[in-house]
């Protein structure tokens, strides 16, 4: 009986424009109650956003999970994980927590609240489909500040336009091409933004006003795009920043090695760094 109120209960949410699975019930619930009882709840909000983010180290890559066929839906997947669902992930349970609501229902609205355009699923166009314009939306909202200029950053304008010129590698763009004029539009707004960056080979000299949970997006040189990378700042116990990040197909959520900067410097489309600083809800 169990098992027959639950399929009803998914059929249902479904519909409404929801995927997740009985797993993923699961895996919220356990983390919520791994915070009460480890008591992290008062830790500061990038503390907590960088400890939920420890509890997904070795959760397998999972790329284009998001992805789905027909309406836009919110979709949550916590077994596997891309790079901006794992940060996504780990600033919803902060944000969650924080507020004192830690039931599945709790995080399914607080994860659309971050993932869509005005917090509101309205079709494809909705979802902040580019990082850049994700950080824009998400400063308004007041879930982080980006403080990369007031740390030294230097002014950027991106020329984002991969989406609208490259429709047939999203199945959504291709199935409804009415779509791509919305996208292509969004596309001119973020051009007209200026942001401010870190260029990667001064990242070292910046690195101790980084502090522990802030968002990192990286900056890239491939042509129509923005930011091709984003993770997790992690101070070491030697005070060194390190990066918490879901990296590659084939890979694990886990943080690197080396430093920050280090890391940024053996990866050629990577051009420097935008920081974003969780604040309190």
């Amino acid at each position: 009986m169990k098992n027959i109120i639950y399929l009803l209960l998914l059929i249902s949410t479904i519909s409404f424009g929801q995927v997740f699975s009985e797993k993923d019930v699961e895996v919220c619930n356990s983390k919520f109650q791994l915070v009460i009882d480890k008591k992290l709840e008062n830790l500061k909000i990038g503390d907590l956003v960088a400890e939920v983010g420890k509890t997904f180290l070795n959760t397998d890559y999972v790329a284009h999970t998001l992805e789905t066929k027909g309406d836009e839906e919110l979709v949550i997947n916590l077994t596997g994980l891309d790079c901006t669902t794992f940060l996504e992930t780990a600033v919803t349970f902060a944000r969650s927590i924080k507020k004192q609501k830690f039931t599945f229902e709790d995080y399914k609205n607080e994860l659309t609240y971050i993932r869509y355009r005005d917090g509101i699923i309205d079709g494809y166009p909705s979802r902040l489909h580019y990082f850049s314009d994700w950080i824009f939306s998400n400063t308004k909202k007041g879930i982080v500040k980006d403080v990369t200029k007031e740390i030294g950053g230097k002014a950027i304008k991106f020329n984002v336009g991969f989406m609208s010129k490259n429709p047939d590698s999203y199945q959504m763009l291709k199935s409804n091409p009415v779509y791509i004029p919305v996208i292509s539009s969004q596309e001119k707004e973020i051009n007209k933004r200026e942001y401010f960056y870190i260029p990667k080979s001064g990242v070292n000299n910046f690195e101790s006003k980084i502090q522990n949970g802030d968002l990192i997006a990286i900056s890239t040189n491939l042509k129509g795009l923005d930011i091709s990378h984003v993770g997790i700042a992690v101070k070491m116990s030697d005070g060194e920043i390190h990066f918490m990040h879901a990296p590659i197909v084939g890979s694990k959520v886990q943080i690197t090695e080396t430093t920050l900067h280090e890391y940024l410097s053996k990866i050629k489309k990577h051009t420097g760094i935008i920081v974003l600083r969780p604040l309190e809800p």
